[in-house]
């Protein structure tokens, strides 16, 4: 029996809708990313959120596999309640749904970058927008190709510690290569990317523009908002969040953690000044459990992606 829309329930992420808030206690119930219905039928959906639980191309600490799980957990907090800075349920105005997690082929490391792609892809095609829960840094190539495949070259705006342009010969299957390989494919729109916070030396910049920590602090958040836009400008563009963007301070549960980063009010800041951009999918990554303290870094993963949510839900509605 189908419960009244306004009756409370509990296991939202199996008994809900896909608009409207949960009920659920913040300490009970199945947890889905922000609560949401878990389906694989995605069509007449805004808005999909999945997780790809992948950490074998780490060049230091794994752990990131178990990021999805971690960004769920903490994002339990946040349903249910209209929503800061916007002010605003989100699904109200999305249709969304948890699509679960990627299945990835054991041992087989170019077989788990096609079956990214691949099952993103299928996700894109039904015009739904695509939020990924990661996972190490690598899966934004793939994740890339898909999205090309759909919208064509797009400007990127990277969040991070390191510029991942290190070079492990083509075809590589690493965290630190996935945006030199993406150049390489042409897939990027390189004079309108940007890659912000960076606080360790790649051989390569690659055409992108490298905002680097010290010159963002010395800007300030607001210098780093105006930049960002100037250089992205209208294109179509994708939005990646390494955690390890924030100080280890924000985000110890990291693979790679780098001194002297963002604080989490600043990057949140950051993230929802550049919502009016023309983002057509973004994903967080390398978020680390097992190194985690407190779940200070699942947290501040799963706010990025809550702001990215609202910001689409404010568009949806106009």
């Amino acid at each position: 029996m189908t419960e009244p829309a306004d009756t409370p329930t509990i296991d939202h992420a199996f008994t809900g809708d896909r608009r409207g808030p949960a009920h659920d206690p913040t300490y009970a119930g199945a947890l889905s990313f922000m609560r949401r219905r878990y389906s694989k039928d995605v069509s007449g959906c805004d808005l999909v959120i999945w997780g790809v639980p992948f950490d074998l191309a780490v060049s230091n600490r794994p752990g990131t596999r178990f990021g999805p799980q971690a960004l769920r957990r903490v994002s339990a907090i946040f349903d249910g309640d209209a929503q800061y800075p916007s002010r605003i349920d989100p699904f109200e105005h999305l249709s969304a749904v948890d699509y679960g997690d990627c299945l990835l082929p054991r041992s087989d490391l170019q077989g788990c970058a096609k079956a990214i792609e691949h099952q993103a892809a299928a996700i894109i095609a039904t015009g739904a927008h695509l939020v990924t829960l990661g996972g190490d840094h690598f899966i934004t190539l793939p994740l890339l190709r898909a999205h090309v495949a759909r919208h064509g070259k797009l400007a990127v705006v990277q969040f991070d510690a390191h510029q991942d342009t290190w070079d492990d010969g083509v075809g590589a299957i690493s965290h630190g290569t996935f945006m030199l390989e993406a150049v390489r494919e042409d897939l990027i729109d390189v004079e309108r990317s940007i890659q912000v916070g960076i606080r360790t030396v790649a051989p390569r910049d690659c055409g992108i523009e490298v905002l680097n920590a010290y010159e963002a602090h010395e800007l300030g958040v607001a210098g780093v908002i105006e930049r960002i836009k100037l250089r992205v400008g209208s294109v179509p563009a994708y939005l990646t969040f390494d955690i390890d963007a924030l100080d280890p301070a924000f985000a110890p549960g990291t693979g790679t953690p780098v001194a002297g980063g963002f604080t989490a009010a600043e990057a949140l800041r950051m993230v929802w000044a550049i919502r009016d951009l023309d983002f057509r999918g973004m994903d967080i990554v390398e978020v680390s459990p097992p190194y985690d303290h407190a779940d200070a870094t699942a947290i501040a993963g799963a706010a990025v992606a809550q702001h990215y949510i609202q910001a689409l839900a404010l568009k949806k509605a106009g």
